[in-house]
Parts: structure tokens; sequence; C-alpha cells
């Protein structure tokens, strides 16, 4: 039994001079002879050896899975932190009277976790305190980005018991600037014939109408009046024959331009919508009308996130739509119109002030269409009172650019408004000179003034 205690002292012996080459190890411990309640910090997976002033006969933990003692010498003891938590130990003199009570608290090492975190994050003043069986972490950080890299490393050493006291500074608040800017272009041409004999036989008449691809009567006393007709009759006896030629060239352009912005704080989701709501009617199983709303307009909605210095991660979803008369179609007896619609999403990473075009389009429609009478139209020259031609073309270019900008807010006089642009005219203005309303003088006056002119869009020929 000797021998066995003595092997049980080395081993413990050198487990003391192992821990005591570590850093925060090798510590001794003090327990004055008082049954006042004390308490030891021991480190996870860490020991230390405590010193009695009074030799003690007996030794107890009340929870071994917390921390494991071993007795050194009749005042020394050997003590492990096993797992994050407090128990209590025990030591009792021979006769079964108490020396003291301690408390045993296992904490996670924050001297280890202290080093880390100044190596990874060294300019970033961030508190580590110990709480419970748990890590606190307070104090202000840069970046969103560093608070997560904290809280990951303090994960390592207290998973599940890391609270959380840091703030971010810095500027938090992010305006997003949307830019939509749509093309449209579009040319039609369509060349149109038609040939319309009458003639009277007796008591019968009748009437002929030969045409290229055209749904118009042509009559012996009148010809509908239409855009770029072109039409003379003659007669012969009681047959009288009527020629139309129709040629019509129709352009188009169409400028859209849209420039939100929106402001929110970092994290936060932010929506905006210029525009209106179209009423929907939609009929139920018992025939029962109800109206629902469907928005469109200019929408933008993003969630930004400063996650770095001036680096912003946006998650954004922006649309333009527009009804669209020339689709019509048929709901319960309600005549309702279609939409367009151009929207994006994505998600993508910026640093404040860059800009960044999101989305394109670039579309180009053609149609060529020819319809003629069989044979006739074939004929040279007369051949075009037989045969319709129509050509058509629409081309359109939209691109949405996209710059966030880190802001702070400023005096409220700072900023110019649209309506500060204009001056309301005075009675005199108004009711002898005609003038309702003039730009201001200055800078405000400058903007008012400014026109846009020049080439712009597509040129098709």
């Amino acid at each position: 039994m000797k021998f066995l205690r003595l092997v049980q002292i080395l081993v413990m012996g050198v487990a003391v001079m192992v821990g005591a080459s570590q850093t925060v190890l090798g510590q001794t411990l003090r327990v004055k002879s008082n049954p006042t309640d004390s308490t030891i910090l021991v480190s996870l997976n860490r020991a230390v050896v405590v010193e009695s002033d009074v030799p003690f006969a007996e030794l107890s933990i009340a929870n071994p899975g917390i921390a494991d003692i071993a007795t050194l010498s009749n005042t020394s003891i050997y003590l492990l932190g096993k797992a994050p938590g407090g128990t209590t130990m025990t030591l009792l003199r021979g006769d079964g009277s108490l020396i003291a009570s301690v408390e045993v608290l296992v904490t996670a090492d924050l001297g280890e976790f202290k080093g880390l975190l100044r190596e990874i994050l060294p300019s970033e003043p961030i508190e580590v305190r110990a709480a419970n069986d748990g890590i606190v972490l307070s104090g202000q950080v840069s970046s969103a980005a560093k608070l997560d890299r904290a809280l990951q490393l303090a994960e390592r050493y207290a998973p599940g018991r890391v609270s959380n006291l840091m703030v971010v500074g810095g500027t938090q608040q992010v305006m997003l600037k949307v830019r939509f800017a749509e093309m449209q272009r579009s040319v039609s041409k369509s060349l149109t014939g038609s040939l319309g004999l009458r003639g009277t036989v007796g008591q019968a008449s009748g009437v002929t109408v030969v045409e290229g691809a055209t749904n118009s009567l042509m009559t012996n006393a009148a010809v509908q009046a239409r855009n770029g007709l072109i039409s003379t009759s003659f007669g012969v006896g009681n047959l009288q024959m009527q020629i139309a030629l129709e040629a019509l060239e129709a352009k188009g352009l169409v400028r859209t331009l849209a420039e939100p912005t929106l402001t929110a704080l970092s994290g936060q989701k932010a929506k905006f919508l210029a525009g209106g709501e179209y009423p929907i009617p939609v009929v139920d199983v018992d025939r029962n009308v109800t109206i629902t709303y469907k928005p469109f307009g200019v929408e933008l909605n993003f969630v930004p996130r400063v996650v770095d210095g001036d680096q912003i991660n946006l998650n954004l979803t922006a649309a333009v739509s527009s009804i669209d008369t020339n689709i019509t179609v048929s709901n319960g007896g309600y005549a309702l119109n279609a939409f367009k619609r151009r929207e994006t999403s994505t998600t993508l990473e910026m640093r404040d002030g860059e800009s960044l075009a999101i989305a394109g389009l670039l579309q180009d429609d053609f149609r060529d269409s020819a319809n003629q009478v069989p044979w006739l139209g074939d004929l040279p020259i007369l051949g075009a009172l037989f045969r319709s031609a129509s050509y058509a073309r629409q081309q359109s270019e939209l691109v949405i650019i996209i710059t966030p900008h880190l802001v702070n807010p400023i005096r409220g006089d700072a900023f110019v408004l649209p309506t500060d642009r204009i001056r309301l005219p005075s009675e005199t203005d108004l009711f002898l000179f005609g003038k309702v309303g003039h730009p201001t003088t200055g800078a405000v006056g400058e903007v008012a003034r400014q026109d846009f002119n020049g080439s712009y869009g597509y040129v098709m020929e």
C-alpha cells in the first residue's frame, strides 16, 4: 500500500510539474482554516495545487464530473477542471469537524483566449470576463465582421455560453441610390393596295373588292378617311372602278428614368414604392366579387449590412412596373389591363460610393410580312394594287445601376427640396405679366433652369 501511495504521489507530482511549464498553470492556492465559504477558479482542462493551513483527514468533491481531486499530502490537493460549471470541495479533520467548504468554479481558459483575441484582432478593445460557466464579451468594435470573428473564437472556448455585449461603432446607416434607365424605339411601315369594281346588269348589281391585306370596303360613293390613304375612281358605262393605295409609317420613342433613394440601418430591411395600386376584381365560386390590389410603379427592397469598414453587403430587390393598356383580359365581366414589369433580385458586396450595373437588357424585335392575291400580286407595277407589305421593328435597352453610401444625419436646413426651386408668383406677376412661377436665384435656381437637349436613344433606318 505504501508503494502504491508513493507511485500516486509521483504521478501527481509529474502532472504538477508539466502544468507548471504551461501558461496560467502551476498556481498554488491556499485555503485557510475557516469554515466560511471561499471560491477557487480553475481553467477548463487545467490543474492547480491547493494548500491547506491545517492537515485534513477527509477530502470530498460534490460533482466529480466538473472537477477531479487527488491528495498529494495531508495539506496539498491536486485540483483538475474537467467541465464548465461549479461544485463544492469539502475538507474535514480527523474528528469530523469542518476545516473549509470551498466553491470550485471551472471556466474556460480566458488567458489563452485573450492571447488569441489580441493576435487575431489587435486593434479592437474587446473586454473578456468570466460569468459562471460562460464568457462575456464587451466593448466597441469597428465592424460587424470583426464582431462575428470574436464571437466565433469565443464559441470555441465556451460553446453555447457566450454573452455578447459588444457594440459596433462607426457609421452604420446605408443610403442606396438606384437608377433605372430605359429607352424604347419603335418603327413600323406598311403599304396596302385595294381595287374595287361595281357593275349593273339589268336589275342586278354587284360589288367586287380586291385588296392586299385590309378589311376596308371600297364603294363607288366614297372611301372612308384613313391615314396615308390615296384613292381615285372612274367609270365606263355601268362599270365603276376605284383604286386605293394606303401607305403608313409610324415612329415612337419612350424614355423611362427613375432614381429611387432609400436609407436604412445596417441589418434592417427597407422598402420603397412610388406608384399606385391597380384594383383587380376576383370572382369566387359563388359569384361573389372581391377586390384585390396589385401595386405598380418603382419598387425597392433591400437589406444592407456593413461588414467591415466601408464594405457593404446588399440583399436587393428592385423593380419598375406599369400598366399595359395594349393587352386587356376579361375576368367576370370586367376588362383588366396587363402589366409591364422589369425586376431584378441579387446579393452583392460593394464599398462606399462604388457603382455597379446589376442588370441590363438589350432587346431587338423585328417583324416583316407580305400578303397578296395569288398571281395578280406578282404582276409588275399593277401588282402593287393586289399586294400589301408591313414592316415593324422595336428596340429597347434597360440598365439598372446601384450606388451605396455610408451616411450620417445632417442639419435639416442643409437640404434642398423640389419645392424650393420655384418661387410662387405675386399678384402683379400673375395678373399683369402672366407669370405662374419662376426659378429662384442661386444654385437651386440654376438646377431648375437646366434642360436636356441633344440626340439620345436609338437611331434606326
